[in-house]
C-alpha cells in the first residue's frame, strides 16, 4: 500500500472520529425549543426538504438508461419493478395490515417500509405536506429511538409510519453512520443476509476495519449518493463511483503485473473473494412460522460463504423475464471481468405473454396462499388476462462491498492455476489461449519469492 493511500485512509479515519465528535450547531435551540420537524432543519438548512424530494432516497425510481427493454423516458426503481429478489414493489406491496392468520393474528408489512416519509406522504409525494413529511433523524441523528419507527393505524384506520421526532434524537445529529444506512440497506430483500449478502462489521470489511463509513465513499452532495454500476441496482441519482479516485489511483500496486491486470479486471474480482446471502428463493412455496405468518422459501449462505462467477461487464444490462445481468465481452473494449453473486428466484409467469408476474405478500404471509397473492396484485396493476404459471429467473448481483483484507485477495494462481477461479473458456478464450493462460509459467516464480519472504 503506498504512503499516499495510507495518509488517506488515516485522514478518514480521522475525519470520521471528529465529525462525530463535533456538536451540531444549533443544539442549545433545539434542546430550548424542541423539534418540529423539517421545519426545525430548514432554519439552519433552507430548502433541503425539497432537494430531498428529488432523490432517489424519496422517489424510489429515476430514469435508467442502461438496462435493456425498459423506456429510457421512463423511471424505474423500486417502487415499481418487479423481479423474483423481491417479486413486488412500492405499488403492490404497499405498506398494509395483512389479514389475520389461522392464530387470529395480523401485523404491517409492506416495500416502502424503509421509505423516509410517514406513508401518508409516500413514495414519490411532492410539495410542502411531503417535505414536512421527511424523517431526517433516520439518516441523521445517533440518538434515534428506531423502535419509535413503526406502522400504526391512525385515527381514520389509515395506515401510517411514525417517526422518533423525540429532542434528544434532534439533538444529536451530524453525518449518517453505518448504523443509519445499515438499518435499511442490511435488511433489503426480506432481512439481514438476504439481498446483498455483506456485512459491515469491523472485522468483515476492511475499510470499516480502517474506520471508514459509508459517506466516506458513498460521498454525498445535495442528498444525492453515488452508487456503483451492480447490474440489479438500476435507480440512481445520476452520480457514478468507482474505487479509482481520492483513495486509489489507476496503478494502486507496487507489483506492475498487478497494475497490468487493472486494464481488464475490475479492483472487487481480486479483492472481494467472498460474499454471502440468499442464493435462491421460492415464491410459490410459503413456509409457516412459528408465528403463525408465512414466509417464502429462502437458501441463504453466511458472510463469506458464497463463492462469485466472474463474467466480462461493460456497465451495461441485459433484462428479460428470466434473466437479469451483466452484458459485455473480452473484444467489445469497455468490459472488466466483475465478480457476481448469482441468485435463482422462483415466482409466476404469464403464460400468454412471459411476463414476470409480481404478487402481493399481504395474503401469503396471512396463509400461505401464493396465488391469492398474485391475484391481488393483478387486480391492483389492472391486469386481466393473464394465467399465472410457476418458473425461474436468474439475476446476477454485484459484488461491491465485503472487502478482504491484502491478505486474503486473490493472487496469481487463484485465477491461473488449473483449478482457479476464473473460467477461461466460458470467459471467450479459445482452448489453445486458456490452456496457455493456465501455465505455472505465468506465476511459478513470483509465488515462490513470496513464499520464501514469509517463511
Amino acid at each position: 500500500m503506498s504512503g499516499k493511500i495510507i495518509a488517506i485512509l488515516m485522514g478518514c479515519t480521522l475525519l470520521s472520529t471528529a465529525v462525530q465528535a463535533k456538536e451540531h450547531p444549533g443544539k442549545e435551540k433545539i434542546l430550548k425549543d424542541g423539534y418540529q420537524g423539517p421545519k426545525t432543519c430548514e432554519k439552519c438548512h433552507p430548502g433541503k426538504a425539497a432537494e430531498f424530494l428529488k432523490t432517489v432516497h424519496w422517489k424510489h425510481a429515476s430514469k435508467v438508461d442502461h438496462v435493456d427493454n425498459i423506456n429510457p423516458n421512463e423511471e424505474y426503481g423500486m417502487k415499481n419493478r418487479i423481479y423474483t429478489m423481491c417479486n413486488g414493489n412500492d405499488i403492490v406491496n404497499n405498506l398494509k395490515e395483512v389479514p389475520p392468520n389461522a392464530l387470529g393474528k395480523t401485523k404491517f408489512t409492506g416495500c416502502n417500509t424503509c421509505h423516509p416519509g410517514d406513508h401518508t406522504s409516500d413514495v414519490g409525494s411532492t410539495g410542502p405536506q411531503a417535505e414536512q413529511a421527511i424523517d431526517c433523524l433516520i439518516c441523521h441523528s445517533t440518538k434515534y429511538d428506531f423502535s419509535k419507527r413503526k406502522p400504526v393505524k391512525d385515527s381514520n384506520g389509515k395506515v401510517v409510519m411514525t417517526q422518533d421526532r423525540s429532542t434528544e434524537a434532534a439533538a444529536n445529529v451530524g453525518r449518517p453512520t453505518i448504523k443509519n444506512c445499515m438499518v435499511c440497506h442490511e435488511a433489503a430483500g426480506g432481512g439481514a443476509m438476504i439481498k446483498r449478502g455483506f456485512s459491515m462489521a469491523k472485522d468483515a470489511e476492511v475499510h470499516v476495519t480502517k474506520g471508514i463509513i459509508c459517506i466516506d465513499c458513498h460521498q454525498v452532495k445535495n442528498h444525492k449518493f453515488p452508487t456503483g454500476r451492480d447490474p440489479n441496482n438500476w435507480a440512481h441519482d445520476g452520480i457514478y463511483m468507482t474505487c479509482v479516485g481520492e483513495c486509489h489511483s489507476v496503478k494502486p500496486h507496487s507489483d506492475a503485473d498487478y497494475n497490468r491486470h487493472t486494464a481488464k479486471i475490475a479492483c472487487q474480482t481480486c479483492h472481494i473473494p467472498k460474499t454471502g446471502g440468499a442464493f435462491s428463493k421460492d415464491f410459490t412455496k410459503w413456509e409457516k412460522q412459528s408465528n403463525g405468518f408465512y414466509e417464502p422459501s429462502t437458501l441463504k449462505r453466511e458472510v463469506n460463504e458464497t463463492a462469485p462467477v466472474y463474467a466480462w461487464y461493460n456497465l451495461t444490462v441485459s433484462n428479460t423475464p428470466k434473466f437479469i445481468g451483466p452484458k459485455g465481452s473480452r473484444t467489445d473494449g469497455k468490459s472488466k471481468i466483475y465478480p457476481f453473486k448469482i441468485f435463482q428466484g422462483k415466482a409466476y409467469f404469464n403464460k400468454k405473454n412471459g411476463q414476470l408476474l409480481s404478487m402481493d405478500f399481504a395474503p401469503p404471509i396471512a396463509n400461505g396462499d401464493s396465488l391469492a397473492g398474485v391475484a391481488s396484485a393483478a387486480k391492483i396493476l389492472g391486469i386481466k388476462d393473464y394465467e399465472p404459471v410457476p418458473g425461474w429467473q436468474t439475476i446476477y448481483f454485484g459484488s461491491n462491498h465485503q472487502v478482504a483484507p491484502k491478505n486474503k485477495a486473490l493472487i496469481c494462481a487463484n485465477c491461473h492455476a488449473l483449478n482457479g477461479v476464473l473460467n477461461f473458456k466460458e470467459l471467450g478464450y479459445s482452448p489453445k489461449e486458456a490452456e496457455k493462460l493456465t501455465n505455472p509459467e505465468l506465476y511459478f516464480e513470483k509465488l515462490l519469492k513470496l513464499q520464501q519472504e514469509n517463511e
